[in-house]
């Protein structure tokens, strides 16, 4: 039955140069404006440590910093990159937080140049430059290493840290079941007041035609889905489309990009990194290691004969447990 006592409201905002909402379950006439305070607290205190876009962050004043030094960073800081390390290891440096000199010379993200193609030559100085095996850690003081010339991007991982921590700060407040949305990456736990778990619609796809898939509907408790692809952001040079997604192995965009990858995770943070790694593995490699690797990953790809979709099994997983 459903509780009368208790009701569904919705807040939101902006922030890391998008918009986040939140659905709470709570009870009626309770006073919103301390949450929706709290949960964007949360939010530009990401921003403040991760953020490349602000010359003030944590992150902008490590990759500014001296060959050789060592610098304390914030918690969650130091937590997302040790994850992002963990992951560029796992998948074998399909994903790679020391990528930024790259993703500004491609023409993307916040020191971004005027898009065109980089000579071999500027290519190969700033890829030299690159490289997750140069960072070095040391957890029990939360310390990084600037060998010298890192420059670090976790936009690949840090919104997907955003929800998550939105979403413990809710727990930690009381409330005891929420959706939260940071540019389209969720995590949900707990139930509707009606007994349900938060169900969401998986985005179809980049083109019209994805609209043709199949609706994937998933069921959220204590569970994340974030979606890569090159529907969001891509620059068009000389009649080319390139993605934003890198590829770190190459130095190179990823060619024909999958058009989008979706993962559940049990965090958003590991569904956000994870969905760029099978981005830029692409669909038949990508499928291959989510499979060897039990992730739930959807793939939706052009083909001359339109988009194809293929989920992995732990994503058909997911699937039946939603019906």
């Amino acid at each position: 039955m459903p509780d009368p006592t208790l009701d569904i409201a919705s807040l939101g905002g902006h922030t890391m140069g998008t918009q986040w909402s939140a659905r709470l379950v709570l009870p009626r006439h309770r006073d919103l404006h301390p949450l929706h305070a709290g949960i964007q607290a949360q939010l530009d205190g990401v921003v403040a440590q991760m953020s490349t876009w602000e010359p003030g962050s944590d992150i902008s004043r490590f990759n500014r910093a001296a060959a050789g030094s060592w610098h304390v960073l914030p918690e969650g800081f130091f937590q997302v990159l040790e994850t992002a390390v963990d992951v560029a290891r796992r998948s074998d440096g399909a994903f790679d937080p020391s990528i930024g000199p790259l993703v500004a010379l491609w023409g993307f993200g916040a020191h971004a140049r005027q898009p065109r193609l980089p000579s071999p030559e500027a290519l190969a100085a700033v890829a030299a430059r690159c490289g997750w095996q140069r960072l070095q850690l040391r957890a029990e003081s939360r310390q990084a290493l600037q060998p010298g010339g890192l420059e670090l991007d976790l936009s690949a991982i840090a919104k997907g840290f955003g929800v998550d921590q939105a979403s413990r700060w809710l727990r930690a407040a009381g409330i005891t079941a929420a959706l939260v949305e940071v540019g389209g990456e969720l995590h949900g736990y707990g139930s509707k007041p009606d007994g349900q778990p938060w169900r969401v619609l998986v985005e179809p796809g980049p083109d019209e035609d994805a609209l043709d898939a199949p609706p994937r509907v998933l069921a959220l408790d204590g569970l994340a889905v974030a979606t890569s692809g090159d529907r969001w952001h891509h620059h068009d040079i000389d009649g080319q489309r390139y993605s934003h997604t890198l590829d770190p192995r190459s130095a190179r965009p990823v060619p024909h990009a999958t058009a989008a990858v979706t993962v559940i995770a049990p965090t958003a943070m590991e569904a956000d990194a994870w969905a760029t790694v099978l981005t830029v593995m692409g669909a038949a490699e990508g499928l291959a290691f989510a499979t060897t690797h039990d992730l739930a990953a959807r793939f939706v790809s052009r083909s001359a004969e339109g988009i194809v979709e293929t989920l992995s099994p732990a994503f058909v997983r997911h699937l039946d447990a939603s019906a």
